[in-house]
């Protein structure tokens, strides 16, 4: 079942089960309760959706009044794990960010793989909290160059090292884009794109060497 459909399912059951509210006032209690277990086994966002209806079922139950109060505190809990979660990532980001640049003064260009890294520069291969890979791509950053000699002479140059990167994390959807816990964190070359503007990275340029 795929995390949506579980959400709606539980206020799809609100509303079948609100049509008998009149003649069942424990109703509001039971769906209460149902919310708070699904709260306390980390289902935040299905007990609040869950709260939200019971709300607007029953507006005067003394259900509804405890359930206003706990989706406050589930918000306020989420934003403050979204904030922690967040620091973590960008400490890892942080470490891997470091660990390129050793290696790039060490030898003269960043490596094709971040397991390239292992075991001189980090203990294994970088993971984010929920257990996925952080993308990352090394490249040159001018493949070919005009280079003029002292006769004036055109010729151009190849370069080969790999002197720029790209590294991200794709939040805990994994996929490009997304807000909260799911949003996007690029970086380029050991700086953190923080910038609005900054939505993708620029694509690098081609032709790429063969290596």
């Amino acid at each position: 079942m795929s995390p949506k459909l579980s959400y709606i399912l539980p206020a799809l059951l609100l509303l079948t089960l609100g049509c008998s509210s009149s003649t069942d006032p424990r109703l509001p209690t039971q769906l209460y309760e149902d919310a708070l277990q699904k709260n306390q086994s980390g289902r935040g966002d299905a007990a609040r959706l869950m709260m939200e209806e019971l709300v607007r079922q029953f507006p005067d139950s003394e259900a509804a009044t405890k359930a206003r109060k706990d989706i406050y505190q589930i918000d306020a809990l989420q934003k403050k794990d979204l904030v922690q979660r967040q620091q973590e990532v960008r400490t890892i980001l942080k470490r891997v960010m470091d660990a390129l640049s050793r290696y790039k003064t060490k030898k003269g260009e960043y490596p094709s793989s971040l397991m390239d890294l292992v075991p001189e520069y980090l203990e294994s291969a970088p993971l984010t909290p929920w257990g996925h890979p952080f993308p990352y791509r090394a490249f040159v950053g001018v493949p070919i160059e005009d280079v003029t000699d002292r006769r004036g002479k055109l010729s151009q140059k190849f370069n080969t090292k790999l002197d720029h990167y790209h590294l991200c994390c794709l939040g805990t959807d994994f996929e490009p884009g997304g807000l909260g816990m799911a949003a996007d964190i690029l970086v380029k070359d050991g700086e953190i794109l923080d910038s609005v503007k900054e939505k993708n990275f620029s694509p690098p340029p081609t032709p790429q060497p063969v290596r």
